[in-house]
This record gives structure tokens, sequence and C-alpha cells, in this order.
């Protein structure tokens, strides 16, 4: 089975979806790092010299190449992911989608608090970034909202989000 987690950078997309995958004996995929070892480039590079269509499109492709070759994965989608290419439809057909949902508030301190850099944030001020989520979401919350399961201000507990995607982990 197919699990796609998504919602905006700084959700906990990779922080639980890697112990999510390990407590369910899936593989974990983060959709960024893949196309960061297949081009051989960061994602802050991709989106620098060839811009975001462009890596958007890479991103379809990648995504449609975990989805054809299928399996038991969890996968920690990019922030915009569901929201270009059809890929919110791709997912749903695909498998269960898990939206993980937190206020634009809490989103900017912990983007504030990250140490990664990102490419779509950068140079912003603690106000601007505040107004780009807020933005940002007024507009993914349309793809987000399609979403299987959502589960607001997810918690590190694992077992909790087990027993959330239990009805659907019972249909694989």
């Amino acid at each position: 089975m197919l699990i796609f987690l998504i919602g905006f950078m700084g959700s906990g997309k990779t922080t639980l979806g890697k112990p999510l995958a390990a407590r369910l004996g899936y593989r974990f995929i983060d959709l960024d790092k893949a196309i960061e070892e297949g081009e051989g480039s960061t994602v802050g590079e991709i989106f620098a010299v060839r811009g975001e269509a462009h890596f958007r499109t890479l991103e379809h492709k990648y995504l449609q190449d975990i989805v054809s070759h299928g399996g038991d994965l969890v996968v920690s989608t990019g922030g915009g992911t569901p929201c270009f290419g059809g890929n919110m439809e791709l997912m749903n057909a695909s498998g269960v989608t898990v939206y993980f949902k937190l206020s634009p508030a809490m989103l900017a301190d912990r983007l504030s608090a990250a140490k990664v850099c990102r490419p779509l944030l950068a140079g912003k001020s603690p106000e601007e970034l505040l107004r780009y989520i807020v933005d940002t979401l007024a507009v993914r919350e349309a793809y987000y909202g399609r979403a299987n399961v959502v589960v607001a201000n997810p918690s590190r507990d694992v077992a909790k989000l087990v027993a959330i995607l239990g009805p659907y982990l019972s249909r694989s």
C-alpha cells in the first residue's frame, strides 16, 4: 500500500514518515531526496538554475515512477506536490493521502527554528514568512483538503497515527 504524507513544509511529513514506515514495515521515501539523488542537484539548486516549473515537472515524473513501482511505501511529499500536474489525483487514485494540518503560526515557528534551507523561504523576515505561509496555504488548502485523512496538529506519537490509518490499512 502507498501512503502519501502531504502538507506544508515543516508540518512533520519526514519526521513522522520515517517512524511510521518503520512501524508498519514499509519503506520510506522522501520525494525531494529522491529527486536530489536522481538529478545530482539539491532542490535549491534546481529551483535556482532551472526554475520552479522545471522542478514541478521533475516532481511529477518521480511521483509517477514511485506509483508505477508500487509496494508498501510511506512517501513524504514536498509541500507543493499536491498542487501541480494532477499529483493529488494521482496520489488519491494510487493510495491513501494523509494531510498534516498545522496553523500558520505553528508552521512559522517550526520553519524559523529549522536548520534546513528552503528555497521558497530564503531571505524572508519573520513577518514575511508568516504572510507567505498564510497566502500559500490559502491556495494550497483546496488541494490539501482532498486528502483521505486529515490529521490536525500531528503529534510524534506514531501509534496514534497508525490507529488513525487503521481503516485504510485493513483494506490493503
